[in-house]
């Protein structure tokens, strides 16, 4: 796991400064405290920053060509680089290192860009190829490794975190209004926007080509729903046990110390008992746990421990909230309101203390059906026609009753009545649209719940006619890299930690998707075939626990160690004067929290997020397009 940065000029236009080079490279040494490298020529330079897991000694980057004509840096991992090495050896392809950096570039030299669609693994890769004058850019399947890039006539920056971009004086810098419109509904910036315009990211399994013009995007790997698989259940059951199976090994090629983060929970619990299967020693896992018994999963995560036998690690926190915040805003370069990033940086801490890499449950519940949201999805699905009727039903019956079975009666009304991606992105989204709306005048309306990556890249993946296919699909192209990969990604480099996610290995991830519904979703609950699976390896309780979710007490910590930051921040003038949300309808909603007892953290958290972004980020009266 490493961070990767760098720019190519144009031709024509001066070579680049080796200074900037450094800044970009130093502003993210915490992505890599174990090493650095740059090259700088008369138009390129790419640096990078190395948290060595694999080929400790010999994995130095940039890593050069025979003939120092390639040059590549890369950040990630590739879980079949001995596969792909013997298979390039066998081709007459020498090695000079052990590491899986060196497979990528020979694989480039032999197979061009071809070569991306063979790499398992996570990756964010940047090559200048000086024979044809070309920079490429490339980003995994799922979009577990982050990669930013911007281009003008001059120039095109790129890194892997949008810091290291702003070292450039001419970086845009100006707000996207479309990428605030986005965060207001959903908590992130969605692919393939960033904060700012003209800066964007890499959608994943796409790689980019720039030769000075304007650059070109080109995907090498679709996720298919359709065909399903024609296995019967037992058969598919001993297919997925093989591949869950061949997963979790293949992660765990390391010459570090690694361990596992344990919820408790299924997804966590089946990836640690597998594990378990192949090592000769205990797993360390690690848990974290807040005072507030509704919000630990401590219990669930011992018994687990207990089962497997693991080495535990666990650490009730306290965090400070203030100073907490102030620090995840930094790390993540947008505003970011999912606010179980929270433990997450608290338990990659824990872990960064023993290990410098663990293993995540991360993909499970996309891949097989685990969110709630789908099932209640689905039984909206289920009305059918009755859609309509339901809907005016809804909404007068939300209208002559109190708040707030009322309001939520009203909300369902709403949702029948909308298409069907707004239908189900209505659920993922955190604030709804007349919030937005109080906020900022632009925002709520009929967009409220829109995704550009639906426009750029289509939104059915091959689902068909299935609801539970159509929503795993807007998932798989946006929550899941946009919100959950990003939280992994920044929180676990926030502590120097690499995090690797087992449920994403292609075939694995390939077959869940070929699984008929009835295979995931069975009497009211998700996940029904990894859970008959699981079974063999875990207690019954992790295998029958509700999904809870990485939840932090919110609405206390904002009546309690957050409340004077939130008043402090929503009446000072430059939040007023920034005018990203309108300052009195900020004020309002803490108030409401407050004193009128509604439930208003989400919002809150989100408004405080963005406004201490702005304040790390922005000039104080920078505002939105």
């Amino acid at each position: 796991m490493c961070g990767i940065a760098g720019l190519v000029m144009a031709p024509g236009q001066p070579a680049p400064s080796a200074e900037l080079g450094q800044r970009m490279n130093d502003v993210i040494v915490h992505r890599g405290p174990d090493d650095g490298g740059l090259h700088v020529d008369e138009r390129a330079l790419l640096g990078m920053r190395r948290l060595s897991i694999i080929d400790v000694a010999g994995g130095h980057q940039p890593l050069y060509a025979a003939d120092d004509k390639v040059v590549l840096v890369f950040n990630g991992e590739i879980y079949n680089f001995r596969e792909l090495r013997a298979g390039l050896e066998k081709d007459g392809y020498r090695f000079r290192t052990h590491s899986d950096t060196e497979v990528i570039l020979q694989a480039y030299l032999r197979d061009g860009v071809d070569a991306f669609a063979q790499l398992d693994g996570m990756f964010a890769v940047a090559i200048w190829d000086r024979r044809s004058e070309e920079l490429i850019l490339a980003r995994d399947r799922f979009g577990e490794k982050p990669l930013y890039y911007t281009a003008n006539g001059q120039r095109l920056l790129f890194g892997s975190e949008l810091k290291s971009l702003l070292q450039s004086a001419d970086c845009p810098r100006e707000v996207d209004s479309e990428a605030l419109r986005a965060y207001l509904a959903f908590g992130y910036i969605p692919t393939p926007m960033s904060a700012f315009q003209g800066v964007h990211k890499l959608p994943p399994a796409h790689y980019l080509r720039y030769r000075g013009q304007a650059p070109s995007l080109h995907r090498y790997w679709q996720p298919a729903l359709t065909p399903k698989t024609r296995l019967n259940e037992a058969d598919a059951a001993q297919r997925l046990q093989q591949l869950l199976d061949e997963a979790v090994a293949s992660r765990l090629v390391s010459d570090v110390p690694f361990g596992a983060f344990l919820s408790g929970g299924l997804d966590s619990s089946t990836v640690v008992a597998l594990m378990a299967r192949h090592l000769s020693q205990p797993v360390k896992t690690f848990t974290i746990g807040f005072k507030e018994a509704a919000y630990s999963e401590l219990d669930d995560a011992r018994r687990v421990a207990r089962h497997l036998g693991t080495e535990h690690h666990e650490l009730i926190v306290e965090p400070d909230a203030v100073a907490l915040l102030q620090k995840l805003v930094w790390h993540f370069d947008e505003p970011f309101a999912d606010s179980s990033a929270v433990p997450t940086f608290l338990v990659s801490e824990l872990a960064s203390q023993h290990v410098k890499m663990v293993l995540t449950g991360d993909g499970g519940d996309e891949l097989f059906a685990g969110y709630d949201r789908y099932l209640r999805l689905l039984k909206l699905e289920s009305l059918g026609a009755l859609r309509a009727p339901a809907a005016s039903m809804m909404r007068l019956a939300g209208g002559a009753l109190p708040n707030p079975l009322g309001e939520r009666l009203a909300r369902v009304g709403e949702r029948l009545r909308m298409p069907f991606e707004s239908r189900y992105l209505s659920g993922v989204a955190v604030m709804r649209a007349d919030t937005a709306h109080r906020l900022r005048a632009q925002a709520g309306g009929a967009g409220h719940f829109d995704l550009p990556a639906l426009r750029a890249t289509g939104s059915d993946l091959g689902a068909g006619d299935s609801a539970l296919d159509r929503a795993v699909a807007i998932d798989l192209q946006s929550y899941l890299p946009d919100d959950i990969l990003v939280k992994l990604d920044r929180m676990a480099m926030a502590a120097s930690l690499e995090g690797r996610s087992p449920f994403l290995h292609k075939g694995l991830a390939e077959f869940a998707l070929s699984l008929p519904e009835s295979y995931r979703v069975r009497d009211g609950r998700g996940k029904h075939l990894l859970r008959e699976v699981a079974g063999q390896w875990l207690p019954p309780r992790a295998v029958s626990k509700p999904k809870q979710g990485f939840a932090i007490p919110l609405a206390d910590w904002l009546r309690g160690p957050l409340r004077q930051m939130a008043a402090d921040t929503f009446a000072s003038r430059a939040f007023r004067e920034r005018g990203l949300v309108d300052a009195q309808a900020a004020a309002t909603l803490l108030d409401e929290h407050l004193h009128a007892g509604i439930d208003r953290s989400e919002a809150l958290w989100q408004l405080l997020c963005l406004e201490l972004w702005a304040n790390r980020f922005l000039t104080p009266l920078a505002r939105a397009a």
